[in-house]
């Protein structure tokens, strides 16, 4: 499909506005995660007849460009562990693959109240304490390092690959909860993990058709301004800059997350 074909097909004021809602999401995504509770929502409102596998598949390859630059950007800056980075990418990779197999074959709704309530738990604690993620807090031995990396790999790739909205934000807090990294820290590792995630669940949607290229690239452009934009805010502005974008995704995780618990 060229570009006239995919003008006559779709009204430019469609296009216009998931391109911008891509640029946002890749904004809030570059800083902290959470684009796809944008980006997403958007995309089933404006394609409305699109399946959810399809949903999944076009935002993925969106998002996927965008988190891509974010982590470069962020690689330049930050000095990674990077036995630490590859066995949670690893273990990533592997359980978003077996989350994304199972998708069409379970109920995803059965997480969604456990996860609405845990994330009022975590916008408390984190308003509650003010030096949440603003230093480096715990002092662990390399062996504990590598396996909370591990148990991330396995909890947040699964969750990113069965469910994906909020993947990044989730990233960010276990490495920070977890871990004791500070906000730009756990950033920087949340970013490259997501990459593997994406990438492994993106298999699975690609290879079962699940995509509309066309207007994938349109968001994936959008998505690579916004995160650019974005990862070079969080890197100047540091972790209290971090911190308030984080509060608000985990505010609109909530709200999304009700609506589909008690209103859907």
């Amino acid at each position: 499909m060229n570009l006239l074909e995919l003008f006559a097909q779709h009204d430019i004021s469609i296009l216009i506005i998931i391109g911008i809602a891509s640029l946002f999401a890749g904004f809030i995504d570059a800083i902290v995660g959470g684009g796809g509770l944008i980006q997403f929502p958007a995309f089933m409102i404006l394609f409305p007849n699109s399946t959810i596998p399809t949903a999944f598949g076009t935002n993925k390859i969106a998002g996927l460009s965008g988190t891509s630059i974010a982590a470069v950007q962020y690689a330049k800056r930050v000095k990674f562990n990077w036995k630490l980075l590859v066995i949670t990418a690893i273990t990533s990779f592997v359980f978003s693959f077996i989350g994304a197999k199972l998708v069409s074959r379970i109920d995803v709704n059965i997480l969604k109240p456990f996860i609405f309530f845990l994330l009022i738990a975590i916008a408390i604690y984190t308003f509650k304490k003010k030096d949440f993620g603003s230093i480096s807090t715990k002092k662990l031995t390399e062996n504990k390092k590598y396996l909370f990396g591990f148990l991330l790999g396995i909890i947040i790739g699964f969750y990113d690959g069965f469910l994906g909205p909020g993947t990044g934000s989730f990233l960010v807090l276990g490495f920070v909860a977890l871990l004791g990294f500070e906000f730009l820290e756990a950033s920087a590792y949340a970013k490259v993990i997501n990459c593997v995630t994406n990438i492994s669940a993106l298999y699975v949607f690609i290879s079962q058709g699940n995509y509309i290229i066309e207007i994938a690239i349109i968001m994936a452009v959008s998505n690579v301004i916004g995160s650019i934009v974005g990862s070079r805010m969080a890197i100047l502005k540091g972790n209290l800059f971090i911190r308030k974008i984080f509060l608000f995704v985990v505010c609109i995780m909530i709200l999304r997350y009700g609506y589909d618990v008690f209103f859907s």
